[in-house]
């Protein structure tokens, strides 16, 4: 019975795979704070706003809390808000948490698959000999060599374009800084530098799984091929 369950079960786990780089990349910028602390200084946001570091520092923890947190009211700290503003946030926050669900989710599902392979509960199928990881990450990977490569060509339209396909139908995502005065501490270089973040990491996550897996390959075939001459 368990050979019905092997193709599905393989296509789950290459599935989870990429969704794990993804959400793990994208999940870098948002709760890894000190991303946004470092550029306080360098992008100039205290003259931008006329604050100092510590109070920018306290309004975006007070945002990123928001959006991350459960059960926490929304604010902007010293910041002026309307209310179309607070509704972009809202609308950020719950695409925070399918993030953090999925990748919840995806964890556990790695977690399970290599237990389950590792016992022989249930075995991966590795094509070519390779695991599926492999092939999740080459993926991944061509896939956003791709994006990259259209995101550097215009940013500001790639900016444009990602809000109008997970803000379908909205425009409350384009801020007046004079009424809404958090978009002056988020200015449109931190957004690049969060993409270049998460690019990168998906990046490198999946060259190190690329690797990995062809060392895996390579060192099983050198294992097999010692006992096969053992045996002669």
């Amino acid at each position: 019975m368990k050979k019905y369950f092997v193709l599905p079960f393989t296509i789950l786990f290459a599935v989870a795979i990429f969704i794990f780089i993804i959400t793990f990349s994208i999940g870098l910028p948002i709760y890894c704070r000190f991303f946004y602390y470092l550029q306080i200084e360098p992008l100039g946001i205290p003259k931008l706003t006329g604050y100092d570091y510590q109070t920018i520092k306290s309004s975006y923890d007070a945002v990123l809390d928001y959006l991350t947190l459960p059960s926490v009211p929304f604010s902007t700290g010293v910041f002026k808000y309307s209310e179309s503003g607070a509704s972009h946030f809202y609308d950020c926050k719950i695409l925070f948490n399918l993030n953090a669900i999925a990748l919840l989710i995806s964890s556990a599902i790695i977690v399970i698959g290599l237990i389950l392979d590792k016992t022989k509960k249930l075995t991966l199928l590795r094509a070519k000999g390779f695991h599926p990881a492999f092939y999740s990450a080459i993926g991944i990977f061509a896939f956003f060599i791709i994006l990259i490569g259209l995101v550097s060509i215009n940013f500001d339209t790639a900016f444009t374009v990602f809000h109008k396909i997970f803000f379908p139908g909205k425009d409350n995502w384009t801020f007046n800084p004079y009424v809404d005065e958090i978009i002056n501490a988020l200015p449109q270089q931190f957004f690049l530098n969060c993409a270049i973040l998460i690019g990168t990491s998906i990046i490198v996550i999946s060259l190190g799984i690329i690797v990995f897996c062809f060392f895996i390959r390579k060192n099983k075939q050198k294992t097999k091929k010692l006992l096969t001459e053992s045996e002669k």
